[in-house]
């Protein structure tokens, strides 16, 4: 009888386990009880994730998110789910994200070791370099052309920092302007309220070829920094995170991936139909065969 009972006990255990392991936690249990994806996207980060003459949000990263809203409903069975749409900025993503206001950020926001320690990210979808815009009458070429000129970046962005060590590597002396987004900084150089936006090479070129005259526009000096995109989520969340990482992996592992990547980087985009024609890198083409979401 006592043997038999603790087997009944064992049993009753096993049984159970796969009912636990599944239970909601973290985002998937807050959409689950809310019936809303809090999704969090930028305005005027071409390529990735800005708006069409519509005002909808459109892009690289829009798309790919699309696809873990889709997996989304299928895991909660919510068919009818509600994707609520939030603009973020480069200062507000991640308090957006750590209060939370959004569940998702789908954007252009890189991969760093320090933002870590307040977020998580996807395995990366993408993978930059940082270096700098100016007009092609400047004469700027190099870094050291800078001394004496006023620079802008956007803030809360990643790129503040790498001018500033280069300021100081260098030896030169530069005036740090801020932007309250790429559209925003682009426009300083535009005006000549700045001699260079220092940016991701990729939104620059997003930038320029949206520009009312391209040709007024180069990218110009060496990388500052290579570093990978990802898509932002709650830090200490492995339930959603996972869901994420097997939508995302799954797209890269298919090569269904490569169909959106040339949608965005190697086709005709709205608003003015300009073809950014930018082959995938030896960097990202490495990223997407071994998937992982290390920070710099």
């Amino acid at each position: 009888m006592r043997v038999s009972l603790i087997a009944l006990a064992v049993a009753s255990t096993l049984t159970a386990a796969p009912a636990l392991a599944e239970e909601l936690t973290g985002t998937l249990k807050k959409i689950k009880d809310s019936g809303v994806l809090n999704l969090g996207h930028r305005e005027s980060s071409i390529p990735f994730s800005y708006l069409d003459d519509n005002q909808k949000p459109i892009g690289y990263s829009m798309d790919l998110c699309n696809r873990v809203v889709e997996n989304v409903k299928k895991e909660l069975k919510l068919p009818t789910l509600l994707v609520k749409y939030t603009p973020v900025t480069s200062q507000t993503r991640i308090p957006l994200m750590t209060n939370g206001t959004i569940d998702i950020e789908c954007g252009s926001t890189t991969n760093s070791i320090e933002r870590q320690k307040q977020v998580a990210f996807g395995v990366s979808t993408y993978v930059t370099s940082v270096r700098m815009l100016t007009k092609t009458n400047a004469g700027i070429k190099t870094l050291n052309d800078l001394n004496g000129k006023p620079v802008v970046t956007t803030t809360g962005t990643t790129s503040d920092r790498y001018i500033k060590q280069n300021e100081k590597g260098l030896s030169i002396d530069v005036k740090n302007v801020y932007g309250k987004d790429h559209a925003d900084s682009f426009l300083m150089v535009d005006t000549g309220r700045a001699a260079a936006f220092v940016m991701d090479d990729v939104l620059l070129a997003g930038l320029i070829a949206n520009a009312k005259t391209p040709k007024d526009f180069a990218i110009v000096g060496p990388a500052l920094s290579v570093e990978p995109y990802g898509i932002m989520l709650r830090k200490d969340d492995p339930q959603f995170k996972t869901l994420v990482d097997k939508t995302l992996v799954g797209l890269m592992k298919s090569g269904e991936i490569n169909a959106v990547y040339n949608r965005w980087f190697m086709s005709s985009i709205p608003p003015r139909n300009i073809n950014l024609n930018l082959p995938m890198s030896p960097q990202l083409k490495e990223a997407l065969k071994t998937p992982n979401d290390k920070g710099v």
